[in-house]
């Protein structure tokens, strides 16, 4: 996995919608919470997914955005962001490109690992974590991540 300090990976994946989104766009209107997960529609990843949902508004107010990556396709990720009303993008990674630079592909290239990356507009990561079974510690990275730029005074208006 990519540590602290070192520069993300460019990247272009298709969106949830078919549309072509690499990794400066999502940068273009701030610092990103970029996280990696396993599967749609699992319980694990339902549950991570919601939980970021449930604190979205807390993540836009600092100037963040949010995109999840992981190898299910287009219609799989409609569906999934459609069900569980996810304000934030996500990205299908069926070839595991983005999944392998950012060095987050499972034991033997088996499924993903579930990583989350906060990576500044330089394209710096600037904090990472991986937790594949604690799913909570997830949640707490972004939070941690939301209340040291609400200190710095970097609210959004």
């Amino acid at each position: 996995m990519l540590e602290a300090g070192a520069r993300a990976p460019e990247f272009v994946l298709n969106d949830q919608d078919g549309h072509e989104t690499s990794l400066s766009d999502l940068l273009q209107s701030g610092p990103l919470i970029l996280y990696f997960y396993p599967a749609d529609f699992t319980p694990g990843c339902t549950k991570e997914a919601c939980s970021i949902r449930d604190i979205h508004t807390d993540i836009q107010s600092v100037g963040l955005r949010v995109a999840g990556v992981s190898p299910q396709d287009e219609d799989s990720h409609r569906r999934f962001r459609d069900e569980h009303e996810l304000p934030f993008v996500l990205l299908s990674d069926p070839e595991k490109v983005a999944i392998n630079m950012y060095d987050v592909d499972g034991p033997f290239g088996v499924g993903v690992r579930r990583a989350t990356f906060l990576i500044s507009q330089d394209r710096t990561i600037k904090d990472a974590m991986l937790a594949d079974v604690r799913i909570g510690r997830h949640q707490e990275f972004i939070e941690k991540a939301v209340i040291l730029r609400e200190t710095a005074g970097l609210k959004s208006d």
